[in-house]
């Protein structure tokens, strides 16, 4: 027991990521001997590419240095980031503009952090990633949810922009294309005028591109670096790369924030894990690329698998999903006598052994009738997934 007076900070008081609070439950019923199908967590199950974990065992082999790097992370990285911008977007990007970070949830809050003052007004939209919004709640700035429903494919756009800035300035805005629940995407037409209105009203942009490379067809995705300087970009090696416990992300920082960026990345985590930034030099192989987008065909022919089993699951609307790798959908009539999604996804897991996240964690308003179901386990996981959900509907 606490000694009296003694509390957690009021900051603190966001809630849990619901999906790593499943991932718990689903490997307590699998020590218990369970056969869980997982389709919660937004990782790929083939890993990182086969160069990217030769690498480092031969890298734990060696005498490479392992201490400490510089706080945005190994020249040779940096300058294979921006050899990575070339080939995607045909963007000149400066190695000392990229910021190599403990994964992409590193660099959010650096990012935050070194954008944004407590009371800041910041939008993004909802449904979305609940870790932009916690985050930026427990950093004391305000968030502005855009509810955005299917007819703006749940995506935000200017007007709503306009609206919110209208009610009280904003200082920005947080833009996911593809979207995490989603999968919807921005395009390059969306982006620019997007990124215009940002920078006419002096409003922060700040790009989440983690899934870019995972799109229905086969476009990479428009990098908001292109249309405009001042935008914060965060990506990942977790998603296109299979990379998820490696903790690798990066950012490209705009000039105005590199100093500050530095600052708070040497105070916070000093530096990304260092075995992990030698070995992801190799994720820039031709291998690894290709190793990459054979993944990417999974994730579609796993989406085609529960697109087919719609009808049958008799679930409701369904986001039109451009890229990343989840459908998210209304249950329906298939909520049945659950009270809400929530209830129904626990249920599910117990009785079936079926892994899904509730919509609630992404839509604080209307996600109790939806769910996020995650396709990186691939078409015959999901195959099995679709069976056991129509038996539990039965």
């Amino acid at each position: 027991m606490s000694a009296p007076g003694l509390r957690p900070s009021s900051r603190a008081a966001v809630p849990p990521f619901a999906v790593m609070s499943i991932l718990t439950r689903v490997a307590e019923l699998r020590a218990a001997g369970r056969d869980v199908v997982a389709l919660c967590a937004g990782e790929p199950s083939g890993g990182a590419p086969a160069d990217v974990r030769a690498a480092m065992t031969t890298l734990m082999a060696g005498d490479v240095p392992l201490g400490y790097t510089g706080t945005f992370g190994i020249r040779p990285l940096r300058e294979a980031l921006a050899g990575h911008y070339r080939r995607w977007y045909g963007l000149d990007v400066d190695p000392d503009a990229v910021a190599v970070t403990t994964g992409s949830s590193g660099a959010f809050t650096l990012g935050f952090l070194a954008a944004f003052d407590a009371g800041d007004r910041v939008a993004l939209a909802r449904p979305g990633y609940p870790a932009y919004r916690n985050i930026l709640t427990a950093l004391g700035c305000e968030v502005v949810e855009l509810d955005c429903g299917p007819e703006q494919r749940f995506q935000p756009d200017v007007e709503a922009l306009a609206a919110a800035h209208a009610r009280a300035p904003l200082a920005g805005l947080v833009l996911a294309s593809p979207a995490n629940p989603t999968g919807t995407m921005v395009g390059a037409e969306q982006l620019a005028a997007l990124a215009g209105w940002c920078r006419a009203h002096g409003v922060r942009l700040v790009s989440d591109e983690i899934y870019h490379g995972i799109t229905a067809s086969g476009d990479v995705g428009s990098c908001a670096r292109a249309v405009d300087p001042d935008a914060l970009v965060v990506s990942s090696f977790s998603k296109f790369w299979g990379m998820t416990g490696w903790r690798l992300g990066w950012c490209l920082v705009p000039s105005d924030l590199r100093a500050a960026v530095d600052a708070l990345a040497g105070n916070f985590a000093l530096c990304a894990p260092v075995p992990a930034q030698h070995a992801a030099l190799a994720a820039f192989t031709e291998r690894s690329y290709a190793e990459a987008a054979d993944a990417v065909q999974t994730f579609d022919a796993a989406r085609a698998v529960l697109l087919d089993a719609l009808p049958a699951l008799r679930w409701g609307a369904v986001a039109p999903a451009d890229g990343a790798f989840y459908v998210y959908a209304e249950l329906g009539d298939a909520l049945g006598r659950h009270p809400d999604s929530v209830a129904w996804c626990a249920a599910l897991l117990e009785s079936q052994g079926v892994a899904l996240t509730p919509g609630a964690d992404f839509d604080t308003v209307r996600g109790g009738s939806a769910v996020r179901v995650s396709l990186a386990a691939g078409p015959d996981a999901v195959a099995e997934a679709v069976r056991r959900i129509l038996r539990f509907q039965s």
